[in-house]
């Protein structure tokens, strides 16, 4: 977003001087292309360019020069480290700390609210009511979080690394339905703008879970769960967060230094240390039971709509909203490919009016917006997204995001799978876009 935003400036400098992107070009003597590379944010003017813009746009270089530093010094990134009890917080955030500060990050640490209250005297048991004590736990938590961002925004540092040792969402693991919809209410939020404003979520999951036999609340005088409590917590916290576009898992499958190092290649491969990938699976499934979907604790639904932007023919470019009932977070993806499952990908977080100009400015008119309710869920230690699309009736896509190529996909066992598709063109989204592959004429199984 940081080069979306000195693009945008150019845009309206550029605009309120009354000048077209060919005329710039020619005064500054750089083809229309590079002008237009400017403003949508995929490169940025060298010196001696930013000097012949402040002359043509009459503002003093420093002025120009403080915008486009600004951006480059807000390249903040604020993600959660969550799990059940006794599932290695403390020393994955040690880990944490000493790997990404050798890889040249400012790392902030956002400390744990509930421990930090429960331990000097307020907590659930002595406060007048859980709700009373969750309402101020949240009110804290943001209290924090908004200060660490806006501290963060005015350090002389070119990578940020905020961690929050647990967020938002973590508190609707201890309350009861009715009294999250009353938290959301106090704080004139909704669920879909707490559990996105993370840019990634990291669960580590509970030792209460195949690790039974290191399993012990000594190293923290706030937890009280017996290792049946600790499950039942570290299932709640999943379906909290499930829904997150960016939610990982690491589960307890190898020893725990393999774990941590494990959480560390999946914080960097989202950072793009040393670049950003994705590597998942793509199914074409019977159409799902929707209501089973809804049904269940760790199946969260989202309204996505997808629209391609113009971009050069080894890459792939599109904007993204994606919420539930009106409300929505917008996206900025580039993708290019590597191999048939890795791709290269990074995501920028837009505001609504970036998301609308980048539309109205580089939509590709040749291919159409994809509309799809998607239905993220947890299965089994990984993450699924099911996307349901108008069109069809019979059938849907299943994705699975991966650690690793050669790791096993657990399909859940209500769920049909047809074929695999990873490899297939016609169901990649790009070329959805461009036309539906037809339904197949089979008749679906029945999902439970």
């Amino acid at each position: 977003m940081d080069s979306i935003k000195f693009g945008n400036y150019l845009t309206e400098l550029r605009k309120n001087s009354g000048l077209t992107q060919r005329y710039v070009a020619y005064e500054l003597d750089v083809s229309d292309k590079a002008v237009s590379k400017w403003e949508n944010g995929k490169s940025s003017p060298n010196i001696d360019e930013i000097r012949k813009l402040a002359s043509l746009y009459d503002i003093s270089i420093n002025e120009l020069i403080s915008n486009m530093e600004e951006e480059k010094h807000n390249n903040i990134t604020k993600i959660v480290l969550t799990g059940g009890p006794c599932a290695g917080k403390t020393t994955a955030l040690s880990w944490i700390n000493n790997y990404f500060r050798e890889k040249g990050y400012t790392v902030l640490f956002v400390s744990e609210t509930a421990t930090e209250l429960i331990s000097n005297g307020v907590a659930p048991w002595t406060c007048k009511s859980n709700f009373d004590y969750q309402l101020g736990q949240v009110e804290l938590q943001k209290v924090k979080e908004k200060i660490f961002e806006e501290r963060a925004k005015g350090m002389n540092a070119n990578k940020i690394l905020i961690v929050c040792d647990r967020g938002m969402l973590d508190n609707k693991a201890y309350m009861k339905e009715n009294e999250f919809k009353r938290i959301l209410r106090a704080f004139n939020t909704s669920l879909v703008s707490e559990r996105d404003s993370y840019d990634a979520v990291f669960h580590l999951v509970t030792a209460a879970k195949g690790k039974e036999n290191i399993y012990t609340l000594d190293n923290n005088n706030a937890r009280t769960e017996t290792i049946e409590q600790a499950r039942e917590i570290d299932d709640k916290i999943i379906a909290s967060w499930t829904g997150h576009p960016h939610f990982r898992i690491i589960d307890n499958s190898t020893d725990f230094e393999e774990k941590l190092q494990r959480l560390l290649k999946e914080i960097s491969s989202f950072l793009g240390e040393p670049e950003p990938f994705e590597i998942e699976r793509k199914y074409l499934i019977s159409f799902p039971n929707i209501k089973y979907l809804e049904s269940i604790s760790n199946c969260s639904k989202i309204e996505i709509s997808q629209t391609y932007l113009k971009s050069d023919n080894d890459s792939e470019r599109r904007v993204r909203a994606r919420g539930l009932d009106g409300d929505y977070i917008y996206y900025l993806t580039e993708k290019k490919k590597i191999s048939n499952l890795k791709r290269i990908e990074t995501e920028q977080r837009l505001t609504e009016k970036e998301y609308y100009k980048l539309l109205d400015r580089e939509r590709d008119e040749s291919l159409h917006t994809i509309h799809k309710t998607r239905y993220c869920l947890s299965y089994n230690n990984q993450y699924f997204e099911i996307d349901v699309y108008p069109e069809w009736n019979k059938q849907a896509i299943m994705e699975v995001e991966l650690s690793s190529e050669d790791e096993v996909v657990n399909v859940p066992d209500f769920i049909d799978v047809i074929k695999e598709v990873t490899e297939e063109d016609a169901y990649k989204n790009y070329n959805m876009a461009k036309e539906m592959p037809k339904q197949l004429t089979l008749k679906p199984k029945k999902a439970r």
